[in-house]
């Protein structure tokens, strides 16, 4: 029998929707009509446009003046089998008690993805999306680039995390960026002043227009950052610029493109499904802070390989050691820590660490793109959305509901959750 908060829930749902136009038996998905459901959802000719965001965002590689390189998958793909009899997951927020169909009608979620010990326990795609479509990563791409600075420095072509930047981004030799430590890099704490408001008027908006356009060149850019507001090493600032000078460490160090790596390196080796794509700007360089591309359950096998600590197909294809320096709350300064580096988040290497007491982080992105990992419990979650605003600072709602799902589903599915 409901709860009389569980039928307050589905009241409260059910008006909603009624103002909507829709019912609580047919739904309308979330503001489809401003987003492009009438058009079929177009990929253009403006892929940031709210119009063109559903479309655009999960085929980024067919938006006319994109470029990029694809990432082959390889002859083998590793199974995701659908869980037989998985429980429900229920969840609450602010009070009430919602299920995960509940939640996709409440929000812009376009892709959402839960895995418990390599199977799957929840998979849908909404507004006409489908497991062909590659959905865009936004700063979830910082964690991929991690990965293959790991990988970079268990080969040896990177000898130390300790290097300064420039010693193998030869372009930003004698630079700010070029002189600060690729650690302090991996953890935004280069102490150099970057704004990233997402307002149109900031330093991220500045990057992103030279990797766009190539006037003035990305190096350039990077370049002109001078000013420290704090020593390396000892401030969390999150800062796009510093994961796209990762990105130029990686090509410096290797001769090779970011497309290249993640397939020899990740793709091939953890049985993806599907090719992914980064996008790259008009220098050749792929966007390492923002501009991956890959299918829902790729997302998911990439969070499955972090929950099997690095390894796939009986291969250790990242350092579970390096792995445990980006991810562990215990191997961070203070200043990285829950609670200090963001008033809720820690911040490891290119991961956002959560306030728990068990191991578990995130791949995040702007707009809702999250992958959230817990090791010890075998348990990942992958949404991918089209939030009206890049942030919680700008929207909190959206993103503090996805904070409660995600409790919600290490709760339902045997997950730790005692507070850091």
């Amino acid at each position: 029998m409901n709860s009389p908060t569980r039928l307050l829930g589905l009241l409260k749902i059910s008006w909603v929707m009624g103002l909507a136009g829709g019912s609580p038996w047919g739904w309308a998905e979330p503001d489809e009509a401003l987003l492009g459901k009438q058009a079929g959802y177009p990929i253009g000719p403006r892929w940031s446009a709210m119009e063109n965001r559903v479309g655009a965002w999960s085929a980024l590689d067919k938006v006319p003046g994109v470029w990029g390189e694809f990432v082959p998958r390889g002859d083998t793909v590793s199974p995701l089998p659908k869980a037989v009899n998985p429980p429900a997951i229920q969840y609450r927020y602010r009070n009430l008690g919602y299920s995960m169909d509940e939640y996709l009608e409440r929000r812009r979620i376009t892709g959402l993805l839960i895995l418990k010990d390599g199977e799957i326990v929840t998979e849908r795609y909404r507004y006409g999306r489908s497991e062909h479509a590659r959905f865009l990563s936004f700063s979830m791409a910082k964690s991929v680039t991690s990965l293959l600075i790991g990988v970079a420095l268990e080969k040896g072509l990177i000898l130390s995390l300790d290097d300064p930047a420039g010693h193998y981004a030869k372009d930003l030799a004698g630079s700010a960026y070029g002189a600060t430590p690729i650690r302090h890099l991996l953890r935004m704490s280069s102490g150099i002043r970057f704004s990233e408001r997402y307002d149109g008027q900031d330093d991220v908006s500045k990057l992103s227009y030279s990797f766009a356009t190539g006037s003035p060149s990305v190096v350039s850019v990077l370049r002109s950052f001078s000013d420290r507001h704090s020593p390396s090493g000892e401030k969390f600032v999150y800062a796009s610029a510093e994961t796209e000078v990762l990105g130029r460490v990686l090509t410096g160090a290797t001769g090779r493109s970011l497309a290249e790596l993640t397939t020899e390196w990740l793709w091939k080796p953890l049985g993806a499904e599907a090719d992914a794509f980064w996008c790259q700007g008009r220098d050749r360089q792929a966007g390492a802070y923002f501009c991956f591309n890959a299918t829902l359950r790729d997302w998911g096998r990439l969070g499955l390989l972090l929950a099997n600590d690095g390894k796939a197909g009986g291969q250790q294809l990242i350092s579970a050691e390096y792995l445990r320096e980006a991810t562990d709350i215990a191997r961070q300064p203070a200043a990285m820590a829950p609670y200090k580096a963001t008033p809720y988040f820690g911040y490891g290497y290119q991961f956002w660490l959560h306030p728990l007491k068990e191991r578990s982080f995130a791949f995040q992105g702007v707009h809702g793109q999250s992958v959230f990992v817990q090791p010890a419990t075998g348990i990942v979650m992958v949404q991918t959305a089209v939030y009206a605003q890049a942030s919680g600072a700008q929207d909190p709602e959206p993103y503090a509901e996805r904070a409660a799902v995600w409790l919600g589903v290490l709760q339902s599915l045997g997950g730790r959750t005692e507070r850091y």
